[in-house]
């Protein structure tokens, strides 16, 4: 009896020792999931990065309209353009990710209507967001005032 227990405890260590590392195989399996889960998540990153760049070009487009408001009220006119110099004390700012700020008025003398059209820094094809001083920020051309 002695002699079966010390043969099964021999084997038994054995088959501890030998039990180290992984498999080619194991190893290969964990290296094709993780390529998937990256194919996957590379293309939903960057639809998400180019979202928060056109989400900066609406927050300045929006805080563009609301320092041509806020000068409006000071000055009982609409400022003659939209730049640093005019609008800053009003909160104006331009991130990098906005190319550029149009600004127009209506062509009446003393009139109260703006439109403000800001193009986006990135993509083939910039994204363009409109404001007027009746409607918030969209992506489509208003059909009047722009």
């Amino acid at each position: 009896m002695i002699r079966i227990m010390n043969a099964l405890n021999t084997r038994k260590s054995l088959l501890k020792n030998n039990d180290k590392g992984f498999t080619l195989i194991e190893l290969l399996v964990v290296v094709i999931i993780i390529g998937i889960l990256a194919a996957i998540a590379v293309p939903i990153y960057l639809g998400v990065q180019q979202s928060s760049k056109d989400a900066a070009v609406q927050s300045d487009v929006t805080n563009a309209k609301i320092a041509v408001v806020a000068y409006q009220t000071d000055n009982n006119a609409l400022p003659a353009t939209v730049d640093a110099a005019t609008l800053g004390k009003y909160g104006y700012t331009v991130s990098s990710n906005t190319a550029s700020v149009a600004y127009s008025v209506a062509p009446a003398a003393g009139a109260t209507s703006f439109c403000l059209v800001g193009t986006a820094n990135s993509g083939t094809t910039p994204s363009k967001f409109y404001v007027t001083d009746s409607i918030g920020v969209t992506k489509t051309k208003p059909a009047t005032g722009c």
